[in-house]
């Protein structure tokens, strides 16, 4: 097996990706503090086609270099928002019939290869801080808390991690 160069993989430039089909898929980052985890989370929305990430809180926006480090070009294709407060935006998200989702480990939490999705629904997945995860009231107004299932000694993943294994499982369930 010979590896492929990147020329050809036959990806979509940024015109391409902007009118691309977007999967019924919305990141929320709550007070996220590492630039790079911010980064990573931009390029793992552009891989899957998410629709837009809301930076929240003390979430840093782009541009900024530690963000593009991590992002590779993703600022600049995925829609992206800031909204200060994430519970306003939780509640507006649920007006517009928008399934929201705190991925956390918390009581009654639905391990993440049981949740179903309804494929004609949109979903906003909301990641909290790397110390201090989703914002309680954030997680009292979600429709629904979504957990990873984790079996070694550790008690979390990285955000950015979770926001691969996440979205990924998502984008199986609703695209695939």
């Amino acid at each position: 097996m010979r590896k492929l160069k990147n020329s050809e993989l036959d990806r979509l430039d940024v015109e391409g990706f902007k009118k691309a089909e977007k999967i019924p898929l919305i990141i929320v980052l709550d007070n996220i503090r590492s630039l790079n985890n911010i980064g990573s989370v931009f390029r793992t929305a552009d891989a899957f086609l998410v629709e837009k990430i809301y930076l929240c809180g003390i979430t840093a926006t782009p541009p900024h270099k530690d963000i593009h480090k991590t992002a590779l070009g993703a600022t600049e294709s995925v829609e992206w928002e800031y909204v200060e407060d994430t519970l306003t935006l939780v509640e507006q998200l649920k007006k517009e019939e928008v399934i929201t989702v705190a991925i956390e480990q918390a009581e009654n939490a639905i391990m993440l290869n049981d949740f179903k999705t309804d494929p004609g629904k949109k979903y906003a997945l909301i990641f909290g801080n790397e110390v201090k995860g989703v914002k309680q009231n954030v997680v009292s107004s979600s429709d629904n808390v979504v957990e990873i299932p984790q079996f070694g000694t550790k008690h979390s993943l990285n955000i950015s991690v979770s926001a691969g294994v996440v979205v990924w499982d998502f984008f199986s369930k609703l695209k695939l």
